[in-house]
């Protein structure tokens, strides 16, 4: 045990005396993360929502009276044009000078009061620019409300003060919160043990400073835990700045659609098995990334070996958002960082199996002494090492 903590306390004293290393690796991502995801969210909700000073430009031929008083209510800028101008008109559109154009056919009201034929509404407008897609929004709203107060057979949900939407602000959490986080948790978990393990052991290997701990009286297998542990307790930092960071950031990056999500939702007992998740997975990633690193001839190498693993570890975050409201099989919990992120999405939709949870976690830490007994036999072979 003395030796483990020896090798614990050198890949800590190594990490944390290099400031620029802690930055990188701790303290970056959880603000990078951050900032890119609330810019993301202020571009997208501008972008929706288009600037709210601007009054859009709206030209309509023939606008019968008895919609008149309904568009003045929307305080557009409306100017009428003759259907010989058209083309002109549509020209301007297209570049973006005008926003939309309405051309109402000439008996339509006659049409509308008397049902002899259905008159057709032509609007004219560009997606591309969000000025003139959020008039259209708002125009076809006035028109399909004018339509439905002409033929209102019966009407859905029309109460006022009655809310029929009973999902609570938990279910709301656990259904957004479900789909992507355990995606978002294995990138920043997987990105932070790659940024770290391949320096501690195919770096040592490429300067030749593991020699000098392989010659050591101390077991193999004991510089492999060590190892393990180390790079798992900066690889958890580094996933924690992460997590922090996109938690912060959620509630700017949808928007509106946060409304009633809540991550207080969630109990101490939550956070704790979220924790332990969270672990188990840095102890599986690390111990992989730990063999191939053992394996290769320098970082670089390691590097480029790692590539495969980090698109497998993606393909598994996506697999979340695919797991239904019946939960994954309990077999799969067999299954190395597939019962990890099922585990995730249980927690966070307040849905997770504790059979399924303590199984995965007895899995996990099979798997990784098993990892860190090839290790450990990686690092007796001297054609390995050298």
């Amino acid at each position: 045990m003395r030796n483990i903590l020896t090798i614990i306390k050198k890949e800590l004293a190594r990490f944390f005396k290099d400031r620029k290393l802690v930055f990188t690796t701790v303290l970056f991502p959880g603000l990078m993360i951050y900032l890119l995801y609330s810019f993301m969210g202020s571009g997208f909700l501008s972008k929706i929502e288009g600037d709210d000073t601007y009054i859009p430009k709206i030209y309509v031929s023939e606008m019968p009276s008895v919609l008149e008083p309904m568009f003045v209510e929307t305080k557009f800028d409306y100017r009428g044009f003759e259907e010989n101008e058209l083309d002109t008109i549509l020209t301007q559109i297209e570049n973006k000078e005008i926003d939309v154009a309405i051309l109402f056919p000439s008996e339509f009201e006659a049409n509308v009061e008397d049902r002899s034929s259905i008159p057709n509404i032509q609007i004219y407008y560009n997606s591309t620019k969000s000025d003139s897609m959020s008039a259209y929004r708002v125009i076809d709203t006035v028109l399909n409300q004018y339509e439905n107060s002409l033929s209102n057979v019966f009407d859905i949900n029309n109460t006022q003060g009655v809310i029929y939407d009973l999902a609570s602000e938990k279910d709301l959490t656990g259904e957004m919160f479900s789909m992507m986080l355990p995606m978002l948790l294995m990138i920043f978990i997987f990105s932070g043990c790659m940024g770290i393990a391949p320096e501690s052991i195919a770096g040592e290997k490429e300067r030749g400073t593991i020699a000098t701990l392989l010659v050591t009286p101390m077991k193999r297998s004991e510089l492999a835990i060590g190892k393990i542990i180390s790079l798992s307790i900066i690889s958890l930092l580094a996933g924690l700045s992460s997590f922090l960071g996109t938690i912060l950031s959620l509630p700017k990056l949808y928007g509106s659609q946060m409304e009633g999500v809540n991550a207080m939702a969630y109990s101490m007992t939550d956070y704790a098995m979220l924790l332990m998740i969270i672990l188990s997975s840095i102890l599986i990633i690390i111990s992989l990334i730990s063999i191939i690193s053992a394996y290769s001839k320098s970082v670089k190498e390691a590097s480029t070996a790692i590539m495969p693993l980090m698109i497998i570890v993606m393909l598994i975050g996506v697999s979340s958002m695919m797991i239904g409201e019946k939960g994954p099989a309990l077999l799969t919990a067999l299954i190395p960082l597939y019962n990890n992120v099922a585990c995730m999405n249980g927690i966070f939709g307040f849905s997770l199996n504790t059979m399924y949870f303590a199984i995965t976690i007895i899995v996990n830490l099979i798997y990784t002494f098993i990892f860190v007994f090839v290790l450990a036999k990686m690092f007796n072979s001297e054609k390995c090492m050298f």
